[in-house]
């Protein structure tokens, strides 16, 4: 799972994969529910997952810790902002199936989501949410399958996303065309998700946001 700031979020992969474990799925655990969010930048993903851990604390959603084969910047801690792993040790996790997903950035730099750190939380009695990529999300699903509910936001157009990118005022105009065009490919994947919401009006797609999680974490 990824966790909504910081450079976790800002560095997206150009290579990803699906972790061996994932093909042998007729044989897992029952576990707790979990909740996978993907959307386009700019889409208002953080809005409502940040609004919904806020004013719901009694859904008892968390996010998992991701591993990194990057060094620990400043304070970071071991299994605190991440888990940190040499790109060798990431490579081997792969092999033995560690990771529900992972990407790779750029060679040798991989971010990943620990099958034992989800696990982990669930025994604690947490619902893990996971705020990840397109591909990240599909993969996700695939691995936990009925457990886990996976939702896909939605911009009205790519040209309501591109004014909402534009008002940020965070990016450069090459920035913009590159999320535009990540979130032309990106749109192609969402019929492959549970539930498809449009954030045409914050208001509203936050309404159905909560409603559709609070109900499947409650059937």
């Amino acid at each position: 799972a990824r966790a909504p700031s910081g450079q976790q979020q800002r560095e997206r992969g150009r290579r990803r994969g699906l972790s061996p474990s994932l093909r042998r799925t007729a044989n897992r655990r029952s576990m707790g529910k979990l909740i996978i969010i993907s959307a386009p930048s700019g889409t208002g993903k953080s809005t409502l997952i940040s609004r919904l851990l806020s004013e719901h604390p009694e859904l008892r959603l968390r996010f998992s810790v991701s591993a990194t084969s990057r060094a620990p910047r400043g304070q970071e801690q071991h299994g605190v902002e991440y888990y940190f792993f040499t790109p060798e040790e990431f490579r081997s996790g792969i092999e033995r199936g560690d990771f529900l997903e992972y990407e790779e950035v750029y060679p040798g730099r991989y971010y990943g989501t620990l099958r034992s750190e989800v696990d982990r939380r669930i025994a604690e009695g947490d619902r893990v949410i996971f705020d990840v990529d397109c591909v990240g999300g599909v993969n996700i699903k695939e691995a936990y399958g009925a457990e886990a509910l996976s939702l896909f936001i939605q911009p009205p157009s790519l040209e309501e996303l591109r004014r909402r990118l534009v008002g940020r005022q965070t990016d450069s105009p090459e920035v913009i065309e590159e999320r535009l065009a990540k979130a032309e490919l990106e749109l192609s994947y969402a019929q492959r998700f549970d539930r498809v919401l449009v954030n045409d009006d914050l208001e509203r797609c936050y309404q159905e946001f909560y409603e559709t999680i609070r109900s499947f974490l409650s059937a």
